[in-house]
């Protein structure tokens, strides 16, 4: 009994051993956030099209527009919009908020609402960051997640 016990003994230390290896050698894992400052991309001309500032308070995600990128819409108020923010300037509009980490999958967010202030219309949203953080994946939809649209942000800083 005594030469099983020692092989198994031996067989879990070499087992423990490549796994510290392996660990070790493993690149780290990024923590990732959609806090930060963002570009939105618009989708048919690929430009960017605003900076929108991603901030966190006691565990919940808000986004206001910062700049937009178009001289003309400088001015330009969110007169679509059907809430309190209709007739509001587009510099400074909350458009995301609500959001807060899932439960579930540690990399996602969700729970909350964007604007579209071009239309007024309000998807409910779901945020992933990819790429080590450098992209936030901004999926806005009707109903369930698979009934919308995702845009990729570039992260500022």
């Amino acid at each position: 009994m005594k030469p099983l016990f020692a092989t198994a003994v031996a067989l879990g230390l070499g087992m423990s051993a490549n796994l510290a290896l392996a660990q070790a050698s493993a690149p780290a894992a990024t923590v990732t956030t959609p806090v930060g400052v963002w570009k939105t991309i618009d989708d048919d001309t690929k430009q960017e099209r605003s900076t929108v500032r991603i901030s966190e308070a006691n565990g919940v995600l808000s986004g206001k527009i910062e700049k937009i990128t178009d001289p003309s819409k400088q001015d330009a108020k969110c007169d679509e919009c059907s809430d309190e923010r209709k007739g509001q300037p587009i510099i400074g509009l909350t458009i995301l908020r609500g959001v807060k980490k899932n439960v579930g999958d540690t990399a996602l967010w969700d729970g909350g609402d964007i604007l579209d202030p071009g239309n007024g219309k309000v998807y409910r949203v779901r945020l992933r960051p990819v790429d080590g953080g450098k992209k936030l994946e901004v999926r806005g939809f009707i109903g369930m997640p698979m009934l919308g649209r995702t845009q990729t942000w570039v992260r500022v800083e």
